[in-house]
């Protein structure tokens, strides 16, 4: 009966956990739209955002190009919970943390490198849910300041 009981409560857990996820507005697969977004020289894009469940964390893909037009390819998984959590695959940053504004249609986000801030923004999902906007501030690695606005339409 205890492990009926304890399958029985694992499974409403999982179910539970996935539709949270399946709900959250943040998930899917986010394509750039260059013709609405503004992004300052030097700067580069995430053309594809990629946010999907990942156990009890989010991961989060980003693939694009830098300032160069080099192509890159960052991950970073944790929660939106306003700690940070590691980030790959990006030389200006090592930790990101994501925190929930306004229900579940936005997040914060702060980007670190060695322990100083260089980038915040805000992410904001549309009430239809079919496309997002990213508003980014910080400096690059030069030192110089920018502001972004990339808006993507969800796929």
């Amino acid at each position: 009966m205890k492990t009926k009981t304890t399958g029985l409560t694992l499974a409403f857990c999982f179910f539970g956990a996935a539709v949270c996820f399946a709900d959250d507005p943040e998930m899917g697969t986010w394509k750039l739209n260059e013709a609405k977004s503004k992004f300052s020289p030097g700067t580069g894009k995430n053309n594809m955002v990629v946010s999907e469940a990942s156990g009890d964390n989010v991961k989060v893909t980003t693939d694009g190009t830098d300032k160069d037009g080099k192509p890159t390819h960052i991950e970073w998984t944790g929660k939106f919970d306003g700690k940070d959590y590691p980030v790959t695959g990006d030389p200006n940053s090592d930790m990101r943390s994501y925190k929930r504004l306004l229900g579940d249609k936005a997040l914060e986000v702060t980007v670190k490198k060695n322990g100083k801030v260089t980038v915040t923004g805000r992410i904001v999902v549309s009430f239809d849910g079919k496309s997002s906007m990213v508003i980014t501030n910080g400096t690059d690695a030069e030192g110089a300041s920018f502001t972004n606005l990339a808006v993507y339409d969800k796929q």
